[in-house]
């Protein structure tokens, strides 16, 4: 197979070509910046660069997808959080170049990577499943620009039906690889992060609802590759066990205790030293970990024969271990230390 992977180069595209290297697909990766093509797993890929919130994005991108058998586009941005204006550029611009191109290159598989953040409020003590109401929480940008993605891809399906077209909706994803980049993006590129993972923290104040869900980079990516080589469509919740809460997150951060704090202290907290410039995590971050519902990961384990290999307090420790230790990926621009900090 031809598979086009737009964002090629970051945290979830990085994973997704260690994944189908060696599998005889034909591998197309497209990112704003060249990665070291000398490198794993950036050695055998047919690289371009686009930076896809362009206005002569789509016919770039409509040449490139010429001939796909599937295109995967993983393009976001996190930063920077204080102008909406430039992250909405690429990623809801992006997505909207990458699908009309698509369309116009006669692409047959569309997949697209939104985020359990697209999903409306919902419950922690149950699970849902993949028709959960995708309305987002408005005050995170991230998870507006993930629902407005949702509601493109909806009007993409309706309007190309003969196209198959796929949602992944993953928990917060972690890696040793994207260490440096998370700390620099949630933490901020000057602020001191060699301290996480290796100071027992007397107390770790958090809210009882900071109840959420991640999973290790490469089980996503096998779920993605999965999807390709399969021709899955529809929407697919990718998620590992346990799901995380304040208990295991004291675990993880070697904390001795928890003190529960009620939320909106914790968030005029965060607010303050984000508008201080103290860190980088706008409190947009604590309201999605606090109103997302936790979901079922039934239909990827039964459909696709999906099970992920590490445990998601396994994968939140290592990157945690990855940043006290300053890992990083010198051959991706978005993940070496010395990536703008609007680099996903």
């Amino acid at each position: 197979m031809r598979i086009v992977i737009v964002g090629a180069t970051g945290n979830v595209g990085s994973a997704t070509l260690r994944r189908l290297h060696g599998s005889g697909h034909q591998l197309v990766g497209v990112a704003r910046r060249r990665p070291d093509t000398r490198t794993a797993p950036y050695t055998g890929v047919e690289w371009h660069e686009v930076d896809v919130s362009q206005a002569t994005a789509p016919a770039r991108l409509a040449r490139i997808f010429t001939g796909a058998d599937a295109v995967l586009h993983l393009a976001w941005v996190l930063q920077p959080n204080r102008r909406e204006p430039v992250m909405r550029a690429t990623n809801l611009g992006g997505h909207r170049h990458a699908l009309a191109a698509a369309a116009e290159a006669g692409v047959t598989h569309v997949v697209v990577v939104t985020s359990v953040a697209s999903y409306s409020p919902g419950p922690k003590s149950t699970r849902v499943d993949e028709d959960w109401p995708t309305g987002g929480v408005h005050t995170s940008h991230y998870s507006r620009h993930k629902a407005a993605t949702e509601r493109m891809l909806d009007a993409f399906e309706a309007d190309h039906p003969q196209v198959r077209l796929t949602r992944v909706r993953p928990g917060f994803v972690f890696q040793r690889d994207a260490s440096s980049q998370l700390a620099r993006l949630f933490i901020g590129r000057r602020r001191p992060s060699r301290w996480l993972g290796r100071v027992h923290l007397p107390v770790l104040p958090v809210p009882r609802r900071v109840i959420s869900q991640a999973v290790h980079a490469d089980d996503l990516a096998d779920a993605l590759a999965r999807i390709i080589e399969q021709r899955a469509d529809g929407a697919f919740n990718i998620a590992a066990e346990p799901v995380i809460d304040p208990d295991r997150l004291r675990r993880a951060f070697r904390a001795r205790r928890v003190i529960p704090v009620r939320f909106e202290l914790a968030r005029a907290a965060m607010w303050s030293s984000w508008a201080l410039g103290l860190q980088a995590s706008d409190p947009g971050w604590l309201d999605i970990a606090v109103n997302v519902p936790v979901m079922s990961t039934r239909r990827a384990r039964v459909e696709l024969g999906w099970a992920p290999r590490h445990w998601s307090t396994d994968a939140l420790r290592e990157v945690l271990e990855g940043i006290a230790e300053g890992a990083h990926v010198t051959a991706s621009p978005p993940l070496s230390p010395s990536s703008p900090p609007s680099v996903r």
